[in-house]
């Protein structure tokens, strides 16, 4: 059965804070407690696991916990074609997607480790990086690939449906929401999984339900594609 997809550009913004952590324990307070720390350490962390585990979520998260500090970012990942220089006024780089980079990508993402971690001038700088597969296993430029391993590397693991189940069980009981097992069923069985899509499906939901003044229900769901919403 094809899946249908909402437009993550409306998604609530990813944080640290609203990470679901089940299963990723320690790699959420690896990263909470680098963007808390005044002076931090300069060992990379890599973080890799499938689609939908939350590796762009975490970074994503750490760049927003940053930038409240006042930090800026740099960020390379698979749609940034021609990545830019490094950037001296960067207090951290972020490398997502790592196991899609095509050569080009590949050597700026060399440079930027090179230069957050060996700086001409000024403090170390951190380095995230993220991708499907564990370093030894990346498609990768030996020097890029070795580089991405010697740090700290968490394997990171998708929330199963019954955990699944549960979060957008309480996501709903915070609204008020009656989430029927048919309901939850028909959003799991015909919707993207990941739990960022099932968390927009419901905003979408809750919105469509009360302007429309009906009980979610399967139909509500129907009747709201159909409109095109």
């Amino acid at each position: 059965m094809k899946q249908l997809t909402l437009d993550i550009g409306l998604a609530p913004l990813p944080t640290l804070a609203n990470f679901d952590p089940s299963g990723n324990v320690e790699a959420l307070q690896h990263l909470r407690m680098w963007a808390q720390l005044t002076s931090r350490s300069p060992v990379p962390t890599y973080m890799w696991g499938e689609t939908g585990s939350g590796k762009t979520h975490l970074l994503n998260g750490l760049k927003e916990a940053l930038a409240e500090q006042g930090h800026t970012v740099g960020w390379l990942d698979a749609s940034v074609m021609h990545p830019p220089a490094f950037d001296e006024s960067w207090d951290a780089v972020v490398l997502d997607d790592c196991h899609l980079y095509t050569a080009e990508q590949q050597a700026s993402a060399f440079n930027w480790f090179v230069n957050a971690l060996a700086p001409a001038q000024g403090p170390v700088r951190g380095v995230f990086a993220a991708g499907l597969l564990p370093p030894a296993d990346l498609q990768l430029r030996d020097d890029l690939r070795t580089r991405l391993g010697w740090g700290h590397v968490f394997q990171l693991h998708a929330l199963s449906e019954s955990q699944r189940r549960g979060v957008l069980r309480r996501a709903a009981d915070e609204r008020g929401l009656m989430l029927s097992d048919d309901v939850m069923n028909f959003m799991l069985s015909r919707f993207s999984r990941d739990l960022s899509s099932l968390m927009l499906l419901l905003t979408h939901l809750d919105d469509y339900a009360l302007r429309t003044q009906r009980a979610l229900t399967v139909p509500l769901i129907k009747a709201m594609l159909e409109a095109g919403e």
